[in-house]
């Protein structure tokens, strides 16, 4: 086999595709987000602004978060020096863990390097716990959820997305005694909708089955104390094992699960994806507890009131522009593109003419045909910031449906 020649085609067939990804050199400022510096292929920069990170509430420049994680850098060092179970857990991973665990009123806490890892190595596990576990999964789960059930390698149902009633069909279709999981998201972050938590609870427990959350997108966004969609619903105790991630609102890095003591051992003890993987710095465990403790107090709800009310500006101001905007409520803002040379030309241009840096989502991230540009305001873009990204929108729109009206004219 030509080995070159195949790598070759398959990177050119995303090229030909539009759907290549080319990473953007930036540099963030600390004290300034979302202003960062890009450095284009030619090495010159220009002064941007970031308007698809995921550092919701900008908590990854809070002098707070910023402090403890170089307290802990001169205290510890560097790294953590190994897995969990050898040498690799410290009071600063033991203190994330109890924060996180009183964060969603659980027994416990587990930490894991990222959420993905959390979701794969705990869901890749449980029909281990479980035997004959059947996962009914939403259709529009993460890409790592489906990856820790299909490496389950036990019986998986698919309920179509958010369709309470076609999981209660499979639900009832199988066996009673038979030991069943349900699996959903809170906020699906690419369309930004809601999950119907509180009537897939109502399902799982109708049927005797245990219930497991992403609340990814929506720790420390939601909630009274940041506990997430679960927690503002007051629906986290009802919910078995909660995933959540640390490198979004939060700020930091990682991923974690929150469930019962029996639960969190159990999964410590067997799943390979934990057992065998160093354990997260000291330093980003400080950074992330201390991020953690902030949010869920006062200071963190005046970060979700403005956030919420920045991403409610910016939806009325693109709907009034009639912009193709998908709305279901949440922090996210989805522009509907529906083609991936389109997104990607968009999306070059906003960078380079505007200084405003929003990534295409394009295949396999979204399905083909819904290609979108996905915008999240934060409670530190500005007025100034929202009026300058609606008119660098508008401005293109006009601009690509022109150029569109003109190629098929």
């Amino acid at each position: 086999m030509d080995y070159t020649q195949a790598l070759e085609t398959a990177v050119k067939r995303l090229h030909d595709e539009g759907r290549y990804r080319t990473f953007i050199d930036i540099e963030r400022q600390s004290g300034a987000f979302p202003h960062a510096v890009w450095t284009r292929p030619d090495g010159t920069t220009k002064d941007i602004t970031v308007w698809c990170g995921n550092d919701y509430l900008g908590m990854g420049q809070n002098p707070t978060v910023v402090a403890a994680m170089q307290a802990a850098i001169a205290a510890t060092g560097a790294g953590s020096g190994g897995t969990r179970n050898i040498s690799g857990t410290t009071v600063y991973h033991k203190r994330l863990e109890a924060e996180l665990a009183d964060l969603h009123g659980k027994q416990a806490a587990l930490l894991f390097s990222s959420a993905y890892i959390a979701n794969d190595a705990t869901l890749s596990t449980l029909a281990v716990l479980f035997p004959g576990l059947i996962i009914y999964s939403d259709a529009l789960n993460h890409a790592s959820m489906i990856e820790g059930i299909r490496r389950n390698g036990g019986a998986k149902r698919i309920f179509r997305h958010n369709d309470v009633a076609h999981l209660r069909e499979l639900l009832a279709k199988d066996d009673p005694a038979a030991p069943k999981l349900v699996a959903f998201e809170s906020v699906y972050s690419m369309d930004g909708d809601f999950g119907p938590i509180r009537e897939i609870v109502e399902a799982a427990e109708e049927f005797g089955a245990l219930t497991y959350i992403d609340e990814v997108h929506a720790v420390g966004m939601y909630g009274p104390r940041g506990g997430g969609v679960s927690e503002k619903l007051g629906l986290a105790g009802r919910i078995d094992i909660i995933n959540g991630t640390l490198g979004k609102a939060f700020g930091v890095f990682g991923g974690y699960i929150a469930a019962s003591a029996l639960i969190v051992d159990a999964v410590r003890s067997y799943a390979p994806g934990f057992i065998f993987t160093t354990s997260l710095p000291p330093a980003i465990a400080a950074g992330a507890a201390t991020s953690i403790a902030y949010l869920k107090g006062a200071e963190g709800q005046k970060l979700r009131d403005a956030q919420q009310l920045h991403a409610r500006i910016l939806k009325t101001r693109l709907k009034a522009l009639g912009m193709p905007i998908i709305d279901h409520g949440t922090h996210i803002v989805p522009v509907h593109v529906g083609n991936p040379v389109h997104c990607k030309l968009l999306s070059d241009m906003l960078l380079e003419e505007y200084g405003v840096y929003v990534q295409p989502i394009n295949f396999p991230t979204v399905p083909r045909g819904t290609e979108r540009l996905r915008l999240t305001p934060s409670p530190v873009h500005d007025p100034a910031q929202i009026d300058a990204l609606v008119r660098a929108m508008d401005s293109l729109w006009a601009r690509c449906a022109l150029n569109r009206a003109e190629a098929s004219a």
